[in-house]
């Protein structure tokens, strides 16, 4: 990824010149120089993204500056290693052979002349015609497929039908979004062709957008279905929007806009359109939810869905044998091989032509059934080999239009497996481990994060998985075309951006002699004959393992991973269990990002040196984990988790190191200090686990220093008294309600047998949104809410508790969307009236047999209160395990 690989060089250079400037005597003048000669071929690689597919020059040109820039990234960020200190200079000087501040220089001179050089061809490329789009045909012809049978979309096709007849007060528009190759397209087609809207509409017309629309040609695409649009070629585009709405006033239309990108081509082509012609409709279809919004901020998008197992098997044989029936003996491959296509109807078009060509009447069935086995155990491989590249062409469309920051945070999802959860908290701490986050005024890195996976899920590249109770994303994934398409563009062969490594007929593919080239390494099975068959990556940034097979690294291979990669930026291999922590991986002092899995009770002083480290996320077996590293000398750390219950060194007073930590937990309540709250001031999440009676004792470490968190939005209090029994940790009440952070959002309690009673000091906080209760946190039979508290709570989940009944109603929660209750065995009843609360989506029932009969009722009343006068948002109701 060229471009991101300049944005990431472009500020680490930045960050050496204003933080290391003492270490660059020497060569700081070919730094600068280096700096310069990057800005300016910066805009080049912007200017020219959507040509290079189909511009050999400018695609040789692009892999040499990306080259040329990953081997500057390489030689100034070995030069930082070795003048980082003492201890890491001994290390590096034997690890590299270019270890001489004068080889430095000269290499970076080297890149420099490099770059000037190709920068110096730009004008050979014709940058007006990228940019403008001339020279192009004027009547673009719409893939416009329309078949007969639409399978699994004719609930789709009924209800935007329904949307079409239905009356509204102005011109109304219907927007159809989804995924590359979804189906958009042929839903639209199959509703223009319609009979009823053939007899509804007597002018109907279809508009094929895309990218390199002009708005001349859209206009006269309209125009020639009511004249003779010869002498029209010569009319401005006003002159033409004008003579477009003085025919479209004169009757009813439907017009189609068939793939819309962006709001900018809404807009552009609305100036046409009559909205005082309120019997008619636009229909658009578009990849991105921003163009529907646009086009009318009142009717939420028409989201097309993915076929199910049974819908994606009849596609695939009606397109393999038309009417005829399916052969029995191939039936069981023909369901693999479409449920392997994951509801995706073009993917499965595409598979069903190449396996029509595999079976004939004529041919041996025994053949054919070979030939279907093998389609069936790589179905990726042979959509690959579509001698039209239909799927890539379709998906590289989506790709190109990408801002440059959102193509290598995209690409980076084939770094994890297919069909994998991905946690969205360890997604964007990784890409900004990796350098794609720019840093914006008054905006953190994390937040910029989000809005960048918000634009790849509106752009429905990214699919949600599961939501948070506060309404943000919690996991996602891509769909398994998308990630073939991530693996392939991010190759070697194209980006060189990342490689996964695989086993096959025992060796690895590609060969472990080719890991050298990789920028980014990712590796899920047979890990340890990987680690065993010494791999040499020099130029490996990122080391991700996410096999789902625990991982025991025998003694003679801890330090397999920092011999071979030791340029590493992010290094996830949690699977992998370390029974001592490798001393040479303290020398990798590029680290942003680690998350590893340990058999210790400490973690060494030594964790200091890696002052880059921004995450640091470590399991270990043991309860509790002693950290010995002085985390002040992390300059960089922002998120620091462990699952055990963690001790921190004693802080300085003075001390205002530690500012830019976010994210501390578990730590022990005794590391609870005032001190600590100084230094680490701007936390917004906090997890306490160990004795939390120490928190209310009124001593050092008190309750009241949380109170002293302006910025801590999530707290999650675990107590945890063992050796002694769980029972004896009852905690005797909570601090009083302005005792807690002020901005507090979320609130977890666990194990700490608080009486009903206290849940009144819960209601009284006031930005209180998400309150989890988990495993014994209250105990009591009856609970009788309070009123008058709980005013912003949107969530709320009992785990594991003896109630029996409570008493509650819509004013008790007057706000909460979602409530879920798991392992309540004792609990009876729901109050009915918390199914007069509007805001009520989702009641989630697991292993609480007994109110499933209460929870029905109020899906009940809520399903009458669905009246077409009130708005009531898609209530659901979730029983588990579901009635016999």
């Amino acid at each position: 990824m060229a471009e991101a690989a300049v944005e990431f060089l472009l500020e680490n250079l930045k960050q050496l010149l204003l933080y290391r400037s003492k270490s660059l005597s020497g060569v700081r003048e070919q730094v600068e120089k280096l700096e310069q000669d990057l800005s300016l071929f910066k805009s080049f690689l912007e200017d020219s993204t959507r040509k290079r597919r189909k511009d050999e020059y400018l695609r040789k040109l692009t892999r040499e500056i990306r080259d040329i820039v990953y081997e500057a990234e390489d030689v100034i960020e070995t030069f930082m290693i070795q003048a980082a200190e003492s201890t890491s200079k001994s290390y590096f000087t034997r690890a590299f052979s270019s270890n001489k501040l004068h080889a430095i220089t000269k290499e970076v001179e080297n890149v420099g002349r490099k770059a000037s050089v190709i920068y110096s061809e730009r004008g050979r490329i014709d940058f007006a015609s990228v940019i403008a789009g001339e020279g192009r045909p004027e009547d673009l012809e719409a893939p416009f497929l329309i078949q007969d049978n639409v399978v699994g979309f004719e609930d789709e096709v009924e209800k935007l039908i329904g949307y079409l007849h239905e009356d509204t007060e102005q011109l109304d528009i219907i927007s159809i979004i989804g995924m590359p190759g979804l189906g958009k397209t042929t839903v639209a087609g199959k509703i223009f062709c319609d009979p009823r809207i053939q007899f509804e509409f007597p002018f109907r017309i279809w508009v094929y957008v895309s990218q390199e629309f002009t708005r001349k040609n859209v206009f006269l695409s309209i125009l020639k279905e009511f004249t003779t649009i010869s002498d029209l070629y010569h009319k401005s585009d006003q002159e033409l929007a004008k003579l477009v709405i003085d025919y479209l006033e004169r009757g009813k239309f439907l017009i189609v806009m068939d793939d819309m990108w962006t709001p900018d081509d809404w807009y552009k082509l609305k100036v046409a359109l009559p909205k005082s012609n309120k019997s008619s409709k636009v229909l658009i279809t578009s990849r991105h939810e921003e163009v529907a919004w646009s086009a009318n901020c009142n009717r939420p998008p028409h989201k097309l869905r993915f076929l199910n197992p049974e819908e994606s098997w009849l596609l695939l044989r009606s397109e393999v044998f038309g009417k005829y029936d399916c052969p029995v003996v191939l039936e069981g491959f023909g369901r693999v091989i479409s449920a392997k296509c994951e509801g995706l109807p073009l993917a499965i078009v595409v598979i069903g032509r190449i396996l029509a060509k595999k079976f004939s009447p004529s041919d041996e069935m025994s053949a054919v059934e070979n030939a279907w086995e093998k389609v069936s155990q790589s179905v990726t491989k042979y959509l690959n080999e579509d001698p039209g590249e239909h799927m890539e062409k379709i998906i590289s469309l989506s790709y190109d239009n990408l801002p440059y920051c959102l193509k290598a945070c995209f690409l980076y999802f084939g770094i994890f497996p297919k069909d994998f959860e991905i946690p969205v908290w360890k997604l964007i701490r990784m890409w900004i481990a990796e350098g794609f986050i720019q840093q914006k005024p008054g905006i953190s890195l994390e937040e910029t994060a989000e809005t960048y996976l918000e634009d790849l899920i509106k752009r429905n590249l990214v699919i949600i998985d599961k939501m948070r109770p506060d309404g943000r994303v919690k996991t996602c994934r891509i769909h398994d075309m998308l990630h073939d398409f991530c693996k392939t563009e991010a190759g070697n062969e194209r980006e060189n951006f990342l490689q996964e490594m695989n086993y096959v007929g025992g060796g690895f593919e590609p060969p472990i002699s080719c890991v050298q080239r990789y920028r980014r390494l990712c590796i899920h099975s047979n890990v340890l004959n990987f680690l065993s068959s010494k791999p040499y990556g020099p130029r490996i940034h990122s080391f991700v393992c996410f096999s789902k097979e625990e991982i025991n690294l025998p003694a003679e291979k801890i330090s397999a991973i920092p011999a071979a990669f030791k340029l590493l930026r992010v290094l996830d291999v949690k699977p992998i269990k370390f029974t001592k922590i490798p001393s040479d991986l303290y020398y990798l002092v590029h680290l942003r990002y680690i998350a590893l899995s340990v058999n210790l009770g400490v973690l060494p002083p030594a964790f200091s040196k890696l002052f880059n480290i921004q995450t640091l996320v470590v399991d270990t077996t043991s309860r509790t984990l002693e950290i010995k590293a002085d985390i002040s000398k992390m300059i960089q750390l922002r998120h620091l988790k462990t699952n055990a219950s963690a001790t921190l060194p004693k802080a300085d007073k003075s001390s205002k190191e530690s500012e830019k930590i976010q994210t501390l937990g578990m730590i022990s309540p005794q590391s609870c200090t005032e001190e600590l709250y100084i230094r680490a001031r701007n936390l917004k999440k906090l997890g306490i686990r160990g004795r939390l009676a120490l928190l209310l004792d009124g001593k050092s470490g008190s309750f009241d220093c949380l109170g002293k968190l302006d910025y801590l939005e999530n707290l999650k209090l675990l107590n945890d008294v063992f050796p002694s029994p769980i029972s004896e940790g009852k905690l005797p009440g909570l601090p009083p309600h302005y005792k807690f952070p002020p901005k507090l959002k979320i609130l977890t309690l666990s194990n700490t047998f608080l009486d009903w009673s206290h849940m009144c000091v819960l209601g009284l906080l006031e930005n209180l949104e998400v309150l989890k209760l988990k495993d014994k946190a209250f105990i009591g039979k009856y609970w009788e809410v309070a009123s008058g508290g709980f005013c912003c709570l949107k969530a709320l989940h009992i785990g594991r508790t003896d109630l029996v009944a409570w008493s509650a109603s819509h004013h008790h929660f007057p706000r909460l969307r979602c409530l879920e209750l798991k392992n309540c065995e004792e609990l009876q009843d729901i109050p009915i009236g918390l199914a007069d609360i509007a805001s009520l989506q989702l009641l989630d029932l697991h292993h609480t047999p007994n109110a499933a009969a209460s929870a029905k009722r109020i899906e009940a009343k809520k399903r009458l209160q669905e009246e077409p006068n009130t708005k009531v948002n898609g209530f659901k109701l979730s029983i588990f395990p579901p009635d016999v």
